[in-house]
């Protein structure tokens, strides 16, 4: 398996470790529940190492990237960061993605771990511009450190000013003492905090850094496991449990990250422009539980009269809400929030509801 410049210390520290995208990662340290209400709470330190990111660059940069992703990247100014996707030919999504505007004709592309092959060949397979493609992945390191506390914690290894950094914003600056470190104001907990795009060498340095500073607020690290049920209290999608090539955006609830800006010829926008104007069959919709009970991926969605209607894509007891929450795609009939809904949990109906998003507040 692949390794991180992080996976000693996880290992030190007695981290349950498993293979994730091929690499050696950690599921929890002290506990999913503890190291979620840590984060909701105060901080908590993912290692995202196995993220992957490509350089773009060049005159060519903009108009690549208007090309094969979903969202209007004109619009980014330097400094900006925005979610978006890569659609396929058949209106799926091959990946969701961040895009970062480093410079007038520098871009970041932040990949999910899983898809980095993949993603690359796409991005090769299409860059008839001509723009500068560089596949940055193994030569950087990356941290998300997130929770209420996390801007505190990190302004104190920082001469930039966190305050000014907006959501979904980066700046590059000096981090506990390393050069160039790229600070963004993004993540996927929905609790606050910052993401580190650093060199790998760097990394401990870092590490050791960040847990001293935050010392007094009882800082955590936290594994993949909390990561993914700080995301489903959040409604956001998992690539390859709640998205994938089958999925369009707009079943998907990111018509908002898709874009169909004058001049912007990107893959598939004929058939998501129609899928636009005549409507989507089916679509993904959150549920909560009102009866014990935890939704699992693959669990059957019901109606009230217990015909299938759907399945689960993604389901946990929720840690902060104590309920069975999830996310699952069904005819758009029974989307709306307030339908009647059960899922089969080892063949039995347990009585659900559809709710709107997000199930926790933002703070």
């Amino acid at each position: 398996m692949k390794t991180t410049p992080f996976t000693d210390l996880h290992i030190a520290l007695g981290a349950k470790m498993h293979e994730f995208a091929g690499y050696n990662m950690p599921v929890e340290y002290s506990g999913i529940t503890v190291e979620h209400l840590a984060v909701c709470r105060g901080a908590g330190v993912f290692d995202v190492s196995h993220m992957g990111e490509f350089r773009v660059a060049g005159p060519a940069a903009l108009d690549f990237l208007q090309r094969v992703t979903s969202n209007d990247a004109s619009a980014l100014a330097v400094g900006k960061a925005q979610y978006s996707c890569f659609p396929n030919e058949r209106g799926g999504i091959v990946d969701d993605i961040v895009v970062y505007r480093c410079g007038d004709d520098e871009y970041l592309i932040v990949v999910n771990a899983a898809n980095i092959d993949k993603d690359w060949d796409w991005c090769m397979a299409h860059n008839a511009a001509g723009a500068r493609l560089e596949n940055a992945s193994d030569r950087t390191g990356q941290l998300a450190v997130q929770g209420p506390a996390a801007r505190g914690i990190m302004q104190r290894l920082t001469p930039v000013d966190l305050a000014a950094i907006p959501y979904y914003a980066f700046a590059t600056g000096a981090f506990a003492g390393c050069r160039d470190v790229i600070i963004s104001n993004t993540g996927y907990t929905g609790a606050g905090g910052f993401e580190l795009y650093f060199r790998p060498e760097d990394g401990r340095r870092i590490w050791e850094a960040l847990f001293e500073a935050g010392r007094p607020e009882g800082i955590l690290p936290a594994g993949l496991g909390a990561r993914d049920t700080l995301r489903l209290e959040m409604g956001y999608c998992l690539y390859g449990n709640d998205i994938d090539d089958t999925t369009s955006p707009l079943e998907a609830g990111l018509g908002w990250i898709t874009k169909f800006t004058d001049g912007k010829d990107f893959v598939c926008r004929a058939g998501l422009e129609r899928q636009k104007r005549e409507g989507v069959a089916r679509r993904l919709c959150a549920f909560e539980l009102t009866e014990r009970g935890i939704p699992r991926r693959g669990y059957t969605i019901a109606d009230r009269d217990g015909r299938a209607v759907g399945t689960v894509t993604s389901g946990t007891m929720s840690p902060l809400m104590k309920k069975g929450i999830g996310l699952g795609y069904v005819p758009t009939e029974y989307a709306a929030a307030g339908t009647a809904l059960n899922i089969l949990i080892r063949d039995k109906p347990v009585a659900a509801q559809v709710v709107k998003l997000p199930f926790r507040p933002r703070p």
